[in-house]
């Protein structure tokens, strides 16, 4: 597959499963609410789309090449360990697929670790609700970053073309899933979190509760929390009563487009970072 075929190919199959998915969830969140939204949806989607917008013309200007397009030059100069190795494709598309998963579990991580970094991803928590529009909330900044990250990953691992789009449709799929406000069966939440990272997993990580915040980082997979000791099963408060976002940002009008793209140079972090411990988030239960 040629680099112009393959970029052309990766818009479309993107575009396909990101309206499919988008719209599926959606439909869903109105059909199997798992909690009553606090603020108005209209303004909060109108900012987070908005921000979709901003970070997809930052990176067409920014990055001529995507990840694909490295892969196909890693394939065609015979860079990265893949290529080196030369796997068969039912070995290597799993482990590329793993492997990048694992690096965007760290990723995150690192986000909430540095300082500089969580001012950029404080934006994303910033949301007083959580639903399948908050899944697509990065700062652009953010955005960049992590493109850097990827493709340099990308040349190291050497991951075939049709491994890095495999990878970016799950991804982006499963971070409109698991944000999603949708109602699972219980029975069903827990089987799939042996595959999947599920609304109700994820939603813990949106707590407003320190130690709540800064577990289960996994976008996709759920086992890396449990591998890494950051997995935590359920919010102390139940998922109906839960507070959503960020003890300092608690005014939904700073919920804005403008205000979001300032967010990370004019307002505070909070004690947010991950060597912040905050109060057990089992005390919010008795007070």
């Amino acid at each position: 597959m040629g680099m112009g075929v393959a970029m052309v190919h990766e818009t479309a199959i993107r575009l396909g499963f990101f309206f499919g998915i988008l719209a599926l969830v959606a439909v869903g969140e109105l059909l199997f609410p798992r909690r009553t939204l606090r603020t108005g949806k209209a303004v909060r989607w109108l900012s987070n789309l908005g921000v979709v917008a901003v970070d997809t013309l930052m990176v067409r200007l920014l990055f001529p090449v995507l990840g694909v397009g490295v892969a196909v030059a890693a394939q065609a100069h015979g860079w990265g360990l893949l290529n080196v190795l030369a796997l068969p494709t039912w070995l290597s598309v799993p482990i590329g697929v793993l492997v990048l998963d694992l690096v965007v579990y760290l990723q995150h991580a690192m986000f909430h670790t540095m300082p500089l970094l969580w001012r950029l991803h404080m934006m994303h928590h910033a949301d007083l609700d959580i639903d399948v529009s908050t899944g697509l909330r990065f700062h652009p900044i953010e955005i960049a970053i992590s493109m850097v990250i990827k493709m340099t990953v990308i040349a190291a691992l050497g991951p075939s073309a049709f491994t890095v789009i495999l990878f970016e449709v799950i991804l982006n799929g499963t971070a409109m899933f698991n944000h999603g406000n949708l109602r699972l069966p219980l029975a069903l939440d827990r089987a799939f979190r042996l595959l999947v990272v599920t609304p109700d997993m994820h939603r813990v990580h949106h707590s407003v509760a320190i130690r709540e915040t800064n577990s289960n980082f996994g976008f996709n997979f759920p086992w890396w929390d449990r591998l890494f000791g950051t997995y935590r099963a359920q919010p102390a408060m139940g998922h109906e009563q839960m507070v959503i976002g960020l003890a300092q940002f608690r005014d939904s009008r700073k919920n804005t487009l403008g205000h979001m793209l300032v967010m990370p140079f004019t307002d505070p972090p909070g004690d947010y970072a991950i060597n912040r411990h905050g109060m057990d988030p089992a005390r919010l239960r008795k007070e």
